[in-house]
């Protein structure tokens, strides 16, 4: 008999050979309907695999992200099917599950595929699909794996196959198809109902422009053909939501081929929406005593080389600025915390100074590759609202949970309700890729799990997620599609203090290091009001709006009254503005509506005699008729609601 742990803490004993499946028909034959995948102790395993050792069983539905993840990662087997018999001498090379479906990178040859090919695809895909054939995994030797696929003639397969370990190599098979594969399957093609192919694009062969350019063919899937439609139809919902759109018709930002791909130019509404944000933090941080710092755009190589940026990023960023003088090597920096250490450094400080918390908007430059560019979400140079604290490491609690406090007031200003915190740790298996030591790891992972316990968030531990340097907390915040965008991040870092020989003199009268932590509640200014504009859909909180009101005169005639209307808003600190353009009303409100201003004031002859404005609210329509005073009043008192005051 062997003992398997349930997530409830409820431990079942079972033969040895027992399924997951056999595990889910033992809790209810209702619930085993719906378990589509399983994971035992770290290793997803298929909902039919033996069980021969006492473990812990997690069973996933399509209700699970888990779950989802194997139900596409399985289509993307039965497309790759479809695709061989459609498309005869196609090469497949690798195929995942993504955020919202899947994809597969396939040489087609001299065969072309565009979006005119979808629907037979499609209709192939559910052709397989209502077999109901058996997902089936097998261990193959690696010389058994390698003669398949040369047999194939499939060099991105043999590939693959050349850099595993013998004794680790399996193939899924299910019909009449064989991949290799790792596993993580759904029980048969029968459980896909709907089917939808997204979009076609290059790629290259394992990401490097040097290798051969392949057809990725994005695809989605669902268990209801409902779901499909719900799916589709929240795609055009967020299609008007595009912050590309949006950015582009309220007039906020552009791009230019001649600035640079991935640096965005802002507008002078979207300057002054950006500067509204920062002076919003800014004020908050000054309440949590914070001081802001000011450093360059540039630092020599010499100072990233110090902190680990280079040896981390050095290869696929910017390359280094060559100076006049021999050997002088400057880089746009990537990071602002080497510069903020520098400026710990600069003077000498006691335990009774700490915690020293330096605040800045600092732009930095990162060379994301072009295919990855998107908008305002994928850049190549953004401002981070970056803010570096260093305390001893009594204080570090207290420290963290003040920034968690701080980030929590930004969202709830916002309007971001729908957001998950992920303790992101390092990789347990794969530790080469951080610096420090373990004990520095274990002590700042601890630190961020017990702050997040504390404050009782929402959270999620992702290993393999933390920076090089340190564990963090990120702000995971959805978009109008469902896709999470990690905004704000709070870091516990040990490391570049010992890096940069940061010190403090203690209560001892000796040195000692500090603890740095890095946060920034914004993440990125750029992201952020890309994930701002989808998630409110351009209607921004009332404070925030670029304008505020407009004043629509019916005719020429109380042009004046409307000047004298905007004055008085303007006095209110109200921003508003007025149109006089010789339109009919109807176009006008059409017009203020387009451009999603909250509020608009009617004003004629019955308004002008009375020193009223008749107004209507954006997306709601008429309100009534009222003074400027009162009218005045219901903006102030609609901000006050959303814009509270920041309290340590």
């Amino acid at each position: 008999m062997i003992k398997i742990s349930l997530p409830d803490g409820t431990i079942k004993e079972f033969e040895s050979g027992a399924t997951p499946m056999d595990v889910a028909r033992s809790i209810s034959e209702g619930f085993a309907r719906n378990v589509i995948s399983a994971k035992y102790d770290d290793t997803v395993i298929e909902t039919t695999t033996p069980l021969t050792s006492d473990g812990s069983l997690t069973l996933y539905t399509w209700n699970d992200k888990e779950g989802k993840k194997a139900f596409w990662h399985s289509t993307s087997h039965v497309m790759a099917q479809a695709i061989e018999a459609l498309y005869p001498g196609s090469k497949l090379t690798i195929g995942p599950a993504i955020e919202n479906g899947f994809y597969y990178d396939v040489d087609f040859g001299e065969q072309k595929i565009s979006e005119n090919d979808f629907k037979k695809i499609e209709d192939k895909m559910l052709e397989i699909a209502r077999g109901k054939h058996d997902f089936s995994m097998r261990s193959v030797s690696k010389e058994e794996a390698l003669s398949y696929y040369k047999d194939q003639e499939n060099p991105f397969k043999v590939e693959l196959i050349e850099n595993l370990e013998d004794g680790t190599i399996t193939f899924c098979d299910h019909d009449t198809f064989t991949d290799l594969c790792r596993g993580g399957h759904i029980p048969n093609t029968g459980i896909i109902k709907a089917v939808k192919l997204m979009s076609v694009a290059g790629a290259y062969w394992r990401g490097d422009e040097n290798k051969p350019q392949l057809t990725r063919v994005y695809g989605t899937s669902f268990p209801k053909q409902k779901d499909l439609k719900e799916y589709l139809e929240l795609l055009e919902e967020a299609k008007k939501r595009d912050h590309r759109k949006l950015g582009k018709e309220l007039e906020l930002f552009t791009f230019s081929q001649k600035v640079g791909q991935g640096l965005p130019l802002w507008l002078p509404k979207g300057a002054a929406l950006r500067e509204r944000l920062e002076n919003f933090l800014k004020k908050a941080q000054k309440t949590a005593g914070y001081e802001m710092v000011v450093t360059p755009h540039i630092g020599q190589k010499e100072l990233y080389v110090t902190s680990g940026h280079y040896a981390k990023y050095g290869a696929d960023s910017f390359q280094p600025i060559h100076t006049p003088n021999e050997g002088e090597e400057f880089l746009l920096k990537p990071m602002n915390c080497p510069h903020h250490c520098e400026i710990y450094n600069s003077s000498p400080w006691s335990y009774r100074d700490l915690p020293k918390r330096f605040a800045e908007f600092g732009t930095v430059y990162r060379y994301e590759q072009s295919g990855e560019l998107h908008g305002l979400t994928r850049v190549r140079g953004f401002t981070q609202d970056d803010a570096h604290i260093f305390c001893t490491p009594d204080q570090l609690d207290s420290e963290f949970k003040k920034v968690i406090d701080l980030t929590l007031y930004v969202f709830d200003s916002l309007g971001f309700k729908d957001f998950t915190a992920q303790v992101s740790l390092r990789d347990p298996d794969n530790k080469e890729k951080y610096i420090g030591s373990d004990d520095v790891w274990e002590k700042a992972e601890s630190a961020i799990i017990s702050a997040a316990k504390e404050k009782g968030l929402n959270y999620v531990i992702e290993k393999g997620e933390a920076a090089f340097y340190g564990p963090k907390l990120d702000f995971m915040v959805k978009d109008a599609l469902g896709r999470s965008w990690q905004l704000g991040t709070i870091q516990v870092d040990y490391n570049l203090p010992e890096r940069f020989d940061l010190t403090y003199k203690g209560s001892d009268n000796e040195t000692h290091r500090p603890v740095m932590i890095h946060r920034a509640p914004f993440g990125s200014m750029e992201r952020f009001i890309a994930v701002l504009l989808e998630n409110a859909g351009g209607n921004f909180p009332l404070w925030l709006m670029p304008e505020q009101a407009i004043i629509l005169s019916l005719s020429e005639k109380y042009e004046k009254y409307s000047q004298k209307v905007l004055s008085l808003l303007e006095n209110d600190e109200i921003r508003a503005l007025a149109n006089h353009r010789n339109d009919t009303i109807g176009k006008k409100i059409r017009d203020a509506e387009m451009s999603k201003i909250p509020y608009m004031l009617i004003v004629g002859e019955q308004e002008e005699k009375d020193g009223t404005v008749s107004v209507r609210k954006h997306g709601e329509g008429d309100i009534g008729t009222m003074s400027i005073e009162d009218f005045a009043e219901l903006v102030n008192n609609e901000i006050k609601k959303t814009l509270k005051t920041f309290k340590v």
